[in-house]
């Protein structure tokens, strides 16, 4: 056993990363966070994929208008930076290795006391140049999965055959808080 893998430190499995780095969320994981009462309006799902986040919203009563880079037979074919503005709230699984200019891109063009919504690793909390980040764009609430949530390569959650060795947690951010963010955990 490669001992990096041993301790968790890989990125999903002994493969290489996907392509297009489309790692689709379990939808348990957006219905599990809404049980906690989170509030959602006219939300933009930016990194739809096949839609398994926007469809579990749509089902929640909640206004979704869904978008990806990549033609997957759901949303519009878009670019999250073709959007210039947002009034409403920003819900998405982001590509990890944009996921920073991400959510720097949606805290600038939603409007005061809306929410930026990213599921990421909860490694994502970590490194020098996100603490500068973090101090400059304070998050509001963190929900930390209490036990492990999967994405399916390619968003194909039949053949994903273990379960993910990465914790994730949702990151919330309501542009212009400026408070300390508070810790939950979900499932």
């Amino acid at each position: 056993m490669d001992p990096i893998r041993g301790l968790g430190a890989s990125n999903h499995a002994k493969h290489d990363r996907q392509v297009d780095d489309y790692y689709a969320t379990d939808p348990r994981a957006l219905e599990l966070l809404l049980e906690e009462g989170i509030m959602l309006e006219n939300v933009l799902e930016p990194c739809c994929g096949e839609g398994h986040l926007s469809k579990v919203l749509i089902a929640d009563g909640v206004k979704v208008t869904s978008s990806d880079l990549i033609d997957r037979d759901y949303g519009s074919v878009k670019s999250i930076y073709d959007y210039k503005e947002w009034d409403g709230d920003i819900l998405t699984n982001p590509p990890y290795k944009e996921a920073q200019k991400t959510i720097e891109h949606c805290l600038n063009i939603v409007p005061e006391g809306r929410q930026v919504i990213m599921f990421l690793k909860i490694l994502f909390v970590e490194s020098k140049g996100r603490k500068q980040f973090f101090l400059n764009t304070p998050l509001k609430e963190i929900y930390i999965s209490s036990s492990r949530i999967m994405c399916a390569i390619n968003g194909d959650f039949l053949v994903q055959k273990s379960q993910s060795a990465v914790c994730y947690a949702w990151y919330i951010w309501e542009k212009g808080y400026a408070g300390e963010p508070t810790l939950k955990w979900f499932n």
